[in-house]
């Protein structure tokens, strides 16, 4: 069956507001309007890495729905399986500015009854998300309400010519229905797995990614992110179904302006690399640059580093005008270059030479 789209991304997608100033919600006197969202932060990125991606949602039809819609859309996303809920609001969220001394910030989100709180198999539209060659979803939605859950164990659930299902743990403690046992049940059915270090000891009380590739045996793939350290991928040939392969990959150093959406960058990224069939060494390489031009910007999205010099979508007003296949450059850089790698605000728009990247 020939696929419509590279990539459908389902999940609840929310207007963002950002503090205009450094300080406490309480004292913050306004706010810059942005979008968040994990599942579209990752199609918005691989539409603009140059991927036909698409995101499947609910919305309210209300001004903030118009805007969720309009901005993902001006990415080169598809948007046309996004259902206009009259009855149902569009999620909204606040949060602070990380304070660096402590790394601490505020979050308030007011998502609860939102439109994609409705989605359920009787409301998603399955003809768009076998379409494509990979599904992509995360453990947020399952947390959103009792139908969205029931979605997503029929999404993970074994399901003859279903597309590639990747799974993004995204354990939200926060959330009232963020289950662990459940987590981890999604977790099983998916094909390929992203989860970090520290989200699955706090969630499974494992300790290594070792452990958690042993908890998580079913996928053939499972990615374990380890911030600053890196990643460790867990690939099983089909060849020998019986035996990992195991790669790490160092993340190179980054200057970070906010940490929100590198998670969901790093997915985008290694995302990009398996659909283009590179080796997993590549994959991880192309995660952690993702994850780096989520990191070196304040919003949830950055623009991701463009991987052809000839890639500047009409449909989007924020691709990074990189030559050279930059991504790919950076991604090729030997061993030791790559350990030395230092990437700090604004390196996304600098088409310059990998020698030529700023290093420690």
């Amino acid at each position: 069956m020939d696929v419509a789209v590279d990539v459908v991304c389902l999940g609840e997608s929310m207007v963002t507001f950002l503090p205009s100033v450094a300080g406490r919600l309480a004292d913050v006197p306004s706010f810059v309007r942005t979008i968040g969202g994990a599942e579209s932060n990752v199609a918005c990125a691989l539409a603009v890495a140059g991927h036909r991606a698409k995101w499947v949602s609910r919305v309210g039809a209300d001004g903030f729905g118009d805007h969720l819609i309009e901005a993902v859309a001006a990415y080169g996303v598809d948007t046309s399986a996004v259902h206009r809920d009259p009855h149902r609001p569009t999620g909204v969220y606040f949060r602070t500015a990380t304070d660096r001394a402590t790394d601490t910030h505020e979050v308030v989100y007011y998502r609860a009854g939102s439109a994609a709180s409705a989605m359920s198999p009787r409301t998603v539209p399955y003809e768009d998300l076998r379409a494509a060659r990979v599904l992509h979803v995360s453990g947020i939605t399952a947390a959103l309400s009792d139908d969205c859950l029931a979605l997503m164990r029929d999404l993970t659930g074994p399901r003859p010519g279903r597309p590639l299902v990747s799974f993004d743990v995204n354990h939200r403690p926060g959330l009232r229905r963020d289950d662990p046992a459940v987590l981890l049940e999604l977790a099983r059915g998916a094909d390929l797995v992203l989860v970090g270090e520290d989200e699955a000891e706090e969630a499974w009380g494992l300790r290594g990614a070792d452990a958690i590739r042993d908890a998580l045996a079913e996928p053939e793939v499972v990615v374990v992110k380890r911030g600053a350290k890196g990643a460790v991928a867990y690939s099983r040939p089909a060849c020998a179904p019986q035996h990992d392969t195991v790669t790490r990959e160092p993340a190179p150093r980054v200057d970070v302006v906010a940490p929100v959406g590198a998670g969901d960058a790093f997915a985008a990224g290694f995302l990009s690399a398996t659909l283009r069939g590179l080796g997993m060494k590549a994959r991880l390489r192309h995660g952690h640059l993702m994850a780096a031009a989520a990191l070196t910007v304040p919003a949830d999205l950055g623009p991701p580093p463009t991987r052809r010099p000839d890639h500047h979508p009409s449909t989007s007003r924020y691709a990074a005008p990189l030559t050279l296949a930059y991504a790919d450059r950076l991604a090729a850089l030997g061993d030791e270059d790559w350990g030395t790698l230092h990437l700090g605000p604004g390196w996304t728009a600098a088409a310059q030479a990998p020698e030529e990247v700023q290093t420690p």
